[in-house]
């Protein structure tokens, strides 16, 4: 409903601006896990890019000639957390008139999309559609499975696992540490390269337990916590989220583990109101973008985000997915102007050779995609939870009275990586 208010939004404010004529809209379709055990993920995920769609069209749309511009619209398809329902769901977004696909809360779901809209892609040009993922984070992805028709806006795990690795590095109070993850490509992959990064950053560091469990079903987590604790563990690495990282945090609460939580997602989705008080100078995240990042330009655009979405519980809000969307209406408009002649949607070829190279700034963050991977180059960071009102937290998370300070940085040159794509362009 609200996609559609914003359409008759979008209508009245071309005409206020004098646009002739209204293009068909651009289709997104959103495909997610929006029921199950992580919809409270995929709810996030929708309300950022929801969010950024609005404020495209607010602008008056995607310009496709000095004549006309197009509004966007974002459709909801619900994977239920399945790739299968997922593959089912992509066939119906190009039913439908999608021409972009966008999806991140499963490495192995993106994976099989690629898979599958690359095939798509070379048995009908004509009506091909571009990925654009936005956290599914496995680095295969844009190295040995990367593709032309996929761009990542996410750092890929072993990025945020350098970063962390950065912080680690100079604690020199963790001796020992215990691995656990979810039992998929990408839990797997966060656990390999830690252990990999720990032999190159902290040869001293003992890895005390290693443990891959299954994917968001695990409703108790007091076994492994227990596990942990009796390990002598000092710090825990995970790349766990949604419910199996609160669980997880709350059951460590719960058996009395007073260590470090060295997290990819552990700065919202409840996690920091599950451990309160024992979280604080514990638990360390890293990410794209924090509240508490320094600077003008950052902190209006939380505060803007808030006042579109200001219930406690809507307080993740993710900058890559804000940059996602500006890219893309940026990569259109930029093709609609080099090929003037063609009425309407660029071929989306074109967009995508646009795509790979643009360069997008917001709220004082800029991104650049790498040609070579499709890889989007920005700055990291890494915060540490500290209650409200500490120096350098201003803003809390969800209502908890605990926010994460800003307590590394990297720039996108020193958060790059090397990769091993060999991109198959199309003719």
């Amino acid at each position: 409903m609200l996609v559609k208010i914003w359409v008759m939004v979008w209508v009245l404010l071309a005409t206020a601006a004098g646009f002739a004529q209204t293009a068909p809209p651009i289709k997104l379709a959103l495909i997610e896990g929006l029921s199950g055990a992580n919809a409270n993920g995929g709810e996030a995920v929708y309300r950022n890019i929801l969010w950024a769609v609005e404020r495209v069209n607010a602008r008056g749309g995607v310009k496709l000639s000095s004549a006309a511009a197009a509004p966007m619209v974002l459709e909801r398809f619900d994977s239920k957390g399945q790739t299968e329902e997922a593959l089912s769901s992509l066939r119906a977004a190009i039913d439908s008139g999608a021409r972009f696909i966008l999806q991140g809360n499963s490495s192995a779901t993106a994976s099989a999309l690629i898979d599958a809209i690359n095939k798509h892609n070379e048995r009908e040009p004509g009506n091909r559609v571009v990925f654009l993922n936005y956290s599914a984070v496995d680095p295969a992805l844009t190295n040995e499975k990367c593709s032309f028709w996929h761009f990542r806006f996410d750092a890929h795990s072993d990025m945020r696992m350098a970063a962390l690795m950065d912080v680690l590095r100079e604690d020199r109070s963790v001796k020992s540490v215990y691995l656990i993850g979810q039992d998929y490509s990408f839990g797997q992959a966060v656990l390999r390269e830690a252990r990999r990064q720990l032999t190159v950053q902290r040869p001293d560091v003992s890895v005390v337990g290693e443990e891959l469990h299954p994917m968001l079903r695990i409703k108790d987590f007091l076994p492994y916590a227990q596990k942990i604790k009796s390990s002598g563990a000092q710090a825990v690495i995970t790349g766990n989220f949604s419910a199996d990282l609160t669980l997880l945090v709350k059951a460590a609460k719960d058996a009395g583990f007073d260590g470090k939580f060295y997290t990819f997602y552990g700065n919202a989705l409840g996690a920091p109101a599950a451990l309160g008080e024992a979280g604080v100078g514990k638990v360390l995240a890293v990410a794209d973008w924090l509240p508490n990042v320094q600077g003008a330009a950052s902190e209006a655009f939380y505060k803007s985000f808030r006042t579109r979405f200001p219930r406690a519980d809507d307080d993740y809000v993710h900058m890559r997915m804000q940059l996602m969307v500006e890219a893309l209406a940026q990569s259109v408009e930029a093709a609609a102007k080099a090929n003037p002649a063609a009425a309407g949607m660029p071929d989306l070829q074109a967009v995508a050779l646009e795509l790979e190279r643009a360069r997008v700034s917001l709220g004082g963050q800029t991104g650049l995609m790498r040609a070579s991977d499709h890889q989007l180059q920005q700055a990291l960071v890494v915060g540490q939870m500290e209650r409200q009102g500490a120096p350098g937290v201003r803003f809390d998370v969800e209502g908890s009275g605990f926010g994460f300070k800003v307590i590394k940085t990297l720039s996108a040159a020193q958060a790059e990586q090397a990769t091993t794509c060999k991109m198959v362009r199309p003719l």
